[in-house]
């Protein structure tokens, strides 16, 4: 047996699959054409990625914990027992390990991850909770299988809709509990995008070891989109022999594969595949959803636009569009359009704020709406927009409008604005963040903002010339009578000592740190090498705020713990954030 690094496996692998590729034939050919005529993507050739066979297998269970490696078997020859580790990154990447949850209980991980995952995260927190629970390690040793571990982290991915990390777990993992599932999220979210062409791609992840109806006629479907009607028919007599096809899938793949003259007429809203056959296969296809629509449906209607906003007369209806385009199912800015279409009289648009009152739900909304888009006084408008927010309110439909309000407002010259409204304009326009950190300003004369820090930002820092850099840098701000150590310096000066500084001799760590605390239960979770769930602790305390927003005290035991555990990565990119000034 071979042994290789952890930090080199995943390019052993990729080298490994790229073999495959070359000698196993392609699912789809190379032209794909559009052939119906409700494919309103343009059809571009399908990727050729071929099934990949799974000869060689890493056996986590043979890693040898002194030193870190782990080893590779060929599963034809070793008839012990693997345990296959899912995951995406390697320990080494963000200072984790391949036990870091050896030692937690099952059930603690499980009730803080579901705390977790009701927490809308900040983009750190989410970087850090991403990056704790895809990396590659053992399961719990109690109360949590691997299996349903997984369970939970590909929920996750599921229900915040993380579609790159979906394909990128898919590609780092040939086999795993769940895949079929995660192939099928993959394949209706592009259905339910219009886009045809990108979700039969996603049918080159399903190897024949996955027995599932609903990917097996997708699959068979594909082959028919791309002229492979052979293999199609091939495909779609053994599902038929096996009994797992039915007399409407019968039907419409019949008439695609050219065996049948004339399609029947039926519309399925059983799953979205069938919907999808429906309507490329049904002459003047309409459809008028409901409540019970399922969302991916509503997306394809609009994504498709098969839904029309013209002479609409059912209020019913429209109340039916509302409520999709507040759960984000239909296109919000229709809902103006179809406020648009409807009808006023002369005297209802002059006198719209009062004649709103006699209106309810959609109507007296589509009315302000109008008014607004006819006014000319500034003044006047924004008392409309303010109007019109409290009627979305009212209805509990506020993520129709906070888009369109915010937009409408950046539109305005801030000088323009009467001094009145300036307040409420400025608390309803949704800035975007800057993401791109703004230039460092190194302060001397402050010790956390100081040239020291640049061992933290520079990508290979000389820990030499920082330990210079900071004896300096102490011997001048000592001179100052006035100075107070901050709490920001005193995380600083901590973290420096635990990277093995030398510290001037009158530094006196715990004199400075007195007055700050860390958590004995999370501290605890060091000593007893708990670090998966010491990560989840530390990521439920971030929660939704940004790193800027948190108070020094927390900062302050959150590096602290971070320091202790020689989690150095994660620790360096903290500090990264909140200790220097940028412009």
């Amino acid at each position: 047996m071979s042994q290789i690094k952890l930090s080199s496996f995943v390019n052993k692998l990729t080298i490994f699959s790229a073999l495959i590729f070359l000698f196993n034939s392609n699912l789809f050919g190379e032209e794909t054409i559009d052939i119906w005529k409700k494919d309103k993507k343009n059809n571009q050739t399908i990727s050729e990625n071929s099934e990949t066979k799974e000869n060689n297998k890493i056996d986590y269970s043979k890693k040898d914990k002194a030193s870190g490696e782990i080893k590779i078997t060929d599963k034809d020859t070793n008839n012990e027992p693997t345990l296959n580790l899912p995951g995406i990154f390697d320990p080494e990447k963000n200072d984790l390990s391949m036990n870091m949850w050896s030692n937690t209980d099952g059930l603690s991980i499980k009730n803080t991850f579901n705390r977790i995952t009701k927490i809308k995260l900040s983009p750190l927190s989410e970087e850090l909770f991403v990056n704790t629970i895809f990396t590659y390690s053992h399961p719990p040793t109690k109360n949590l299988s691997q299996k349903d571990f997984l369970k939970l982290k590909l929920k996750w991915l599921v229900d915040n809709n993380k579609t790159d990390l979906m394909e990128e777990f898919l590609n780092t993992n040939l086999e795993f509990d769940g895949k079929s599932k995660l192939i099928k999220y993959l394949i209706d979210y592009y259905i339910a995008s219009a886009d045809i062409t990108k979700s039969c791609e996603k049918a080159n992840l399903i190897n024949k070891e996955i027995k599932d109806k609903y990917l097996d006629k997708f699959r068979i479907y594909c082959l028919v989109l791309n002229k492979k009607k052979e293999e199609a028919q091939l495909n779609f007599d053994l599902l038929r022999e096996e009994g797992r096809s039915d007399n409407f899938f019968d039907n419409k793949i019949l008439f695609l594969l050219g065996l049948k003259e004339e399609p029947d007429n039926k519309i399925s809203d059983k799953n979205l595949l069938y919907f999808y056959l429906s309507s490329i296969t049904v002459e003047n296809f309409k459809y008028v959803p409901s409540e019970k629509t399922d969302k991916n449906i509503w997306k394809y209607l609009t994504a498709s636009n098969l839904i029309s906003t013209e002479e609409l007369d059912d209020p019913k209806i429209i109340i039916k569009y509302e409520i999709a385009a507040q759960e984000g199912t239909f296109d919000k800015n229709k809902i103006f359009e179809i406020y648009l279409s409807l009808p006023f009289n002369i005297n209802q648009l002059i006198n719209a704020q009062t004649a709103h009152l006699s209106l309810t739900g959609y109507e007296s909304r589509a009315l302000i709406y109008q008014k607004i888009l006819l006014s000319d006084n500034l003044e006047k408008k924004l008392e409309l927009l303010f109007l019109l927010k409290n009627l979305f309110s009212k209805d509990k439909l506020n993520n129709i409008y906070a888009d369109y309000l915010s937009e409408t407002l950046k539109s305005y010259d801030d000088k323009d604005i009467p001094e009145n409204f300036k307040k409420i304009v400025k608390k309803n326009i949704i800035l975007e963040k800057n993401k791109e950190l703004g230039k460092i300003k190194y302060d001397d004369k402050i010790l956390h903002r100081s040239k020291v820090i640049k061992y933290f930002v520079d990508q290979n820092p000389d820990k030499e010339r920082a330990n210079k850099d900071f004896l300096g840098v102490y011997k001048k701000i000592s001179k100052n009578k006035k100075y107070f150590f901050s709490i920001k310096d005193v995380i600083l000066l901590e973290t420096l000592s635990s990277d093995g500084f030398e510290m001037p001799k009158e530094f006196d760590k715990n004199k400075l740190s007195k007055n700050l605390t860390v958590p004995g239960n999370i501290n605890a979770l060091i000593e007893k090498d708990e670090i998966g769930m010491l990560m989840l602790k530390l990521i439920e305390i971030i929660g939704t705020d940004d790193l800027q927003s948190l108070d020094p005290e927390t900062l302050y035991f959150i590096v602290n713990l971070l320091n202790k555990a020689e989690i150095k990565k994660v620790r360096n990119k903290i500090l990264n954030l909140t200790l220097p000034l940028r412009v």
